[in-house]
């Protein structure tokens, strides 16, 4: 699994190069949709992130969010996250092919390297005639510090 902490300030930097590179400019207001992203270890829809980035850019707008949200998807640096109840959120992307687990109780967002799922997608593309061109796999279910934290509360509620 990958730590979504680990070098955020390169992240950063590497996201405002790529914003640059690509031709965009570097506003104030993409700087801190770009903030609230890398800080977050969960998954956040626009409203959030609008939100947490107008407390330090409080003339930000929520078109200028979902622009950004947007130019960050199309190169690629943010992943889209669908939820069973059909929101959508985004949560920093990472390089490589991996698959995401969240946390129905906390939230939290971890990116794991997947299985090989070849057998799978050629059978499935076999049996529809469908040609598979990619896939994308969400987990989600309860982290291990959300059991635990269950655990201990059951064990109190049956010592009382």
């Amino acid at each position: 699994m990958v730590n979504l902490s680990t070098s955020r300030e390169k992240r950063t930097s590497n996201w405002m190069d790529c914003l640059r590179s690509s031709g965009y400019r570097l506003t104030e207001a993409r700087q801190a949709v770009i903030d609230v992203l890398e800080k977050s270890g969960r998954a956040l829809n626009a409203t959030e992130i609008f939100d947490f980035a107008r407390e330090g850019y409080p003339s930000l707008g929520l078109v200028s969010v979902y622009r950004t949200l947007e130019k960050l998807e199309e190169l690629k640096l943010i992943q889209k996250v669908h939820h069973p109840d059909g929101c959508q959120s985004y949560i920093a992307g990472f390089t490589g092919h991996q698959h995401l687990m969240i946390c129905r109780v906390c939230e939290q967002a971890e990116f794991f390297e997947g299985d090989d799922l070849t057998p799978l997608i050629e059978h499935v593309s076999r049996e529809s005639g469908f040609t598979i061109q990619e896939h994308w796999l969400q987990f989600f279910g309860i982290c291990s510090e959300c059991n635990n934290s269950a655990k201990r509360n059951n064990l109190r509620k049956n010592s009382s």
